[in-house]
C-alpha cells in the first residue's frame, strides 16, 4: 500500500485532483463567458469582463505551473490566495441566517480546506519537511 501511495504517478494524480476544480472553472467560464461576467458582476466587482477573463486565465496558468512542476509553489500560492479571496467575496455566511448561513458556511470552510491543501503544496515545494 505504501508503494502505491508514494509512487510518482500518485503524486501527479493528487496534484491533478487539487487542480481539477480550477480547470473545470476555467472551461466553464470559457464556454459561457457571459455567465462568467454575470457571476463577477453579481459579486459587485468591476470591470466584470476583464476580471472574468483574468480569473479564467489564472485557473489555467496556475494549475499548469503546479502540474508541470515549474514554479509549482507560485501556482499553488496564487490559487490559494484566489481561493481565499473568492471565499470572502462569494460565501459571506456571516451576513445571512438559517439554511443559507449553513450552506455558505460549509462552502466557505471547503474553500479554506482547498487553500490549505494548496499551501501545503507551497510548503513542500519550497523544501518544507515534517520529521
Amino acid at each position: 500500500m505504501q508503494a502505491v501511495l508514494t509512487a510518482p504517478w500518485m503524486h501527479t494524480l493528487l496534484l491533478l485532483c487539487l487542480c481539477a476544480p480550477y480547470l473545470q472553472g476555467a472551461v466553464l467560464k470559457l464556454l459561457d463567458f457571459r455567465g462568467a461576467v454575470a457571476e463577477v458582476s453579481g459579486l459587485g466587482l468591476a470591470p466584470a469582463a476583464p476580471l472574468a477573463a483574468a480569473t479564467a486565465a489564472l485557473q489555467v496558468v496556475a494549475p499548469a505551473l503546479i502540474l508541470s512542476g515549474w514554479h509549482r509553489w507560485l501556482g499553488a500560492l496564487l490559487l490559494a490566495a484566489f481561493t481565499l479571496l473568492a471565499a470572502v467575496l462569494a460565501h459571506r455566511f456571516w451576513q445571512t441566517s438559517g439554511a443559507k448561513r449553513r450552506r455558505l458556511g460549509i462552502a466557505f470552510c471547503e474553500h479554506g480546506a482547498l487553500a490549505g491543501g494548496l499551501l501545503l503544496v507551497v510548503w513542500q515545494d519550497l523544501g518544507g519537511r515534517h520529521a
